[in-house]
């Protein structure tokens, strides 16, 4: 029996476990409905245009977090060090409570990435920027603090995927402590 959701919020809530779970192309509505245990009805209801509009919904809902847990922290924080440990322990944490998966990244996967490809490019465009702008801050030369930032972000991104297969959080964990350590390290 499909379960009465009373909000949109709750909808996408379950919905991003899914993606995450199966991305795009691995999340067929009735893949949806069974884990969700939301009836079609409720889904069209909160999401007329259909799984596109469903996935849009989830990425919108991280996107949002993710600038008001770390981006704007990032660009408006007045001590680069806080800044930066903030945002590690933001990142670890989320990504912790979330199975170690990006959900940008693995919605992405097969024709996801065409369709979700602008969404996707801003969030990781906005996180590097975010963190390069408090880079800056702290002192380091534009060009440093766009290599850093970059570099940080693609090692968190790659720090996911070696924890789930090794299926082991503590890696990914001392890969968010490196990433910070070297992030906050003078320039050689």
């Amino acid at each position: 029996m499909a379960r009465t959701v009373l909000d949109r919020s709750d909808a996408v809530r379950a919905l991003a476990g899914v993606f995450r779970k199966r991305g795009f192309e691995g999340s067929s509505l009735s893949v949806i409905q069974q884990e969700t245990g939301l009836g079609r009805g409720s889904l069209y209801h909160f999401f007329p245009d259909g799984k596109i509009d469903m996935a849009r919904a989830v990425l919108d809902q991280v996107g949002e977090w993710f600038e008001e847990r770390v981006f704007a922290p990032l660009r408006t924080a007045e001590n680069t060090a806080k800044a930066v440990e903030a945002m590690s322990q933001e990142v670890a944490d989320y990504f912790m409570s979330h199975e170690s998966v990006c959900l940008f990244a693995a919605i992405t996967l097969g024709q996801g990435k065409e369709t979700f490809a602008e969404a996707v490019r801003s969030y990781f465009t906005d996180w590097i920027d975010a963190l390069a702008e408090a880079l800056r801050r702290g002192g380091l030369a534009n060009q440093e603090a766009a290599d850093r930032a970059l570099d940080a972000v693609a090692t968190i991104q790659g720090g996911l995927i070696l924890a789930r297969a090794y299926g082991d959080y503590a890696t990914f964990l001392r890969i968010v402590d490196r990433t910070q350590q070297h992030l906050l390290a003078p320039v050689p």
